[in-house]
């Protein structure tokens, strides 16, 4: 089981390296909060998805708010996605931006995969869909509150737990799954890079880190020492996963390869997928399954 405020405390030091300097950030932790049945790494891609977007939204900086509450629902409950809401008592994580807000006519669509309000390249719309997809895997539900001008408030609800039973998450495997070699990570959300660099660290990779496919090419360049794996996310702005692999295994042929993704692509990247005989993880994925995937990607 999990304590919502462990998780929400251990991400502060990594909303230092993903906000900006003229974005506050500010964490107010509720007292004697239920236990939950959650995955703690997707709980932490959660909050930090959440944050990224609260801070997208203020370009010209603001006030970043994370809290914690717990509340109670009942039947009648409306919840962003109109789903049928389990009466019950949920731990609620509240993310509270001063930006832009949202605009009516868009509301309705921001947990769409693919859906973005960004400029073209900056950005492919699986943030809040990949928090959708987390929030309701584990019994929870999305209210949102956005007033245009002014800000918004996403908070997420997730059920507390009623029994000692608890959702574990995978066991370490067996076999060895830390190692020396140098990873070129490129993913463009920035929530999930950054738990993936600090899982990776922590094991012992050296871990080069990029944004997308052009910047991942830059990256290789400078770097005079081998690359033994890219692991790469599959749709990116500007330059996909399958381009930038097909490219860089051009200069360095001895690179591994190692796909990610969360949704299903076209035939064209199914099959390039396919083709390219690399291996495949399946976001989200827990950190002892990044690692033994990676480790079987540079073993294979």
């Amino acid at each position: 089981m999990l304590d919502c405020n462990a998780i929400v405390a251990g991400v502060k030091p990594m909303l230092s390296r993903l906000i900006r300097e003229d974005v506050t950030v500010e964490i107010r932790l509720a007292e004697h909060l239920g236990w939950i049945l959650a995955d703690s790494s997707q709980l932490e891609q959660v909050v930090l998805n959440l944050a990224v977007n609260a801070r997208d939204a203020m370009p010209r900086g603001g006030h970043l708010l994370i809290e914690t509450g717990e509340t109670t629902l009942t039947a009648d409950a409306v919840m962003e996605d109109r789903s049928i809401v389990m009466p019950g008592r949920y731990v609620s994580i509240g993310v509270s931006d001063t930006g832009t807000g949202i605009a009516p006519e868009v509301r309705s669509h921001i947990f769409e995969p693919f859906f973005t309000t960004k400029p073209v390249g900056s950005g492919t719309g699986l943030g809040l869909a990949t928090v959708y997809g987390i929030v309701k895997h584990f019994g929870g539900y999305l209210q949102v509150d956005s007033v245009v001008g002014r800000g918004t408030t996403i908070c997420v609800m997730l059920p507390v737990a009623t029994s000692a039973l608890s959702i574990a998450e995978p066991a370490r495997p067996a076999r060895n799954t830390a190692g020396t070699e140098t990873v070129l990570l490129v993913e463009d959300m920035d929530a999930l890079r950054e738990i993936a660099r600090r899982v990776l660290g922590r094991s012992g990779y050296t871990v080069l880190e990029a944004r997308n496919g052009r910047d991942a090419l830059d990256v290789a360049r400078a770097h005079g020492a081998p690359i033994h794996l890219l692991l790469t996310d599959v749709v990116m702005p500007e330059m996909n996963g399958l381009r930038l692999a097909e490219q860089l295994q051009r200069a360095r042929p001895d690179v591994a390869v190692l796909f990610m993704s969360g949704y299903a692509e076209d035939d064209d990247a199914r099959r390039g997928v396919e083709e390219a005989r690399a291996g495949f993880i399946h976001k989200p994925f827990s950190p002892a399954q990044l690692l033994l995937a990676v480790r079987e990607a540079l073993e294979a």
